[in-house]
């Protein structure tokens, strides 16, 4: 008898544990991500999702992929998403359009482009002048794949629309499909979508662009004005789990980073996950801190307006807040 009672007491001691929420995570805030694609250029973000440090902030992370910064801007502005992760360029035209009350970029995820340029043939001795006459599916006008492609093709001595014709009308996320499909000589592709065309024939690496390109600010996650004003400590603690994830990345091996991927990319094996991973951090492309310097901006600038997309410079503190990512990085003392 004594024995049951016992038995009985700790069923409704471990019900009452449970029940009350001891040892349980309180209920998280579901945050909406709308990012501009999939890719595992954007491992910090990944691997801050399924490490848990989002969820160690409080917060459920639900991302969605928007296929496009237009896309991801628009939705920011509708309410429809938190926190879009999309090129700093769009912040750029919606302020020198006009918009007073714009979002504000609060952390840098990429410095440089992460994209390759995708071939019919292997060449291993690829030359850029082997463009000239010759046709690239680069995105939309306006974005940055598109621009740092300009830039980058100037800076190899081909006009294009004269030397080279880049191919503007096919949307982000189809790029990939149109070039197997017959369009175009060439194609720029982010991983691992590049390596997998690659692994199944369809296509050659023969350059990569974000080398060529120098360093940029690429990616950068963007709030409305309202979220910082009225929720700062929000603001802070999602800076704070990015922050974690971005020091965790700098010190993890590459199949330790292709795990915590795969979540977000069951299709592509732990080998090319961890291949990618290995290409990306040897052409440095992952920020090692949230911080935006202003000489990036600057530089992002620059291609803007070679591309001939810019018509009025923005200030830097205009778009720019690094105020959580300073006051996260002197706290984490890193």
């Amino acid at each position: 008898m004594k024995k049951l009672t016992s038995l009985v007491l700790c069923l409704f001691l471990c019900t009452a544990f449970l029940f009350c929420g001891c040892g349980k995570q309180e209920d998280l805030r579901h945050v909406t991500l709308n990012e501009v694609t999939r890719s595992v250029f954007y491992a910090p973000l990944y691997v801050a999702v399924s490490l848990g440090f989002f969820a160690d902030e409080g917060m459920e992370v639900e991302i969605v992929t928007g296929g496009g910064s237009d896309k991801s801007m628009t939705a920011l502005l509708a309410g429809e998403a938190d926190v879009a992760l999309m090129g700093p360029e769009t912040g750029v035209y919606v302020v020198s359009g006009g918009k007073e009350d714009h979002p504000m970029i609060i952390a840098q995820l990429t410095k440089r482009d992460g994209s390759f340029l995708i071939g019919r043939e292997a060449n291993d001795a690829f030359d850029w002048s082997a463009l000239k006459g010759k046709s690239i599916i680069g995105g939309r006008p306006g974005g940055m794949p598109f621009m740092t492609l300009q830039y980058v093709l100037k800076k190899n001595g081909l006009t294009p629309g004269e030397d080279v014709t880049i191919i503007d009308n096919i949307q982000f996320n189809l790029m990939g499909s149109a070039f197997e499909g017959g369009t175009g000589d060439y194609v720029t592709l982010f991983e691992p979508t590049a390596s997998e065309f690659e692994a199944a024939g369809k296509g050659h690496i023969v350059a990569n662009i974000g080398l060529e390109s120098g360093e940029v600010p690429y990616t950068a996650f963007m709030v409305a004005p309202d979220t910082i004003q009225n929720d700062p400590a929000f603001v802070e603690a999602f800076v704070r789990a990015l922050y974690r994830a971005q020091l965790w990345v700098q010190s993890a091996g590459d199949a330790e980073i292709a795990e915590a991927m795969q979540p977000f990319f069951p299709d592509s094996s732990i080998e090319t996950l961890s291949a990618v991973a290995r290409n990306y951090r040897a052409t440095d492309s992952w920020t090692q801190t949230p911080v935006m310097t202003e000489d990036s901006f600057t530089r992002l600038q620059d291609i803007m307006e070679n591309a001939g997309e810019l018509s009025e410079r923005v200030e830097f503190s205009e778009l720019v807040d690094n105020s959580f990512a300073e006051a996260v990085m002197a706290a984490i003392g890193e």
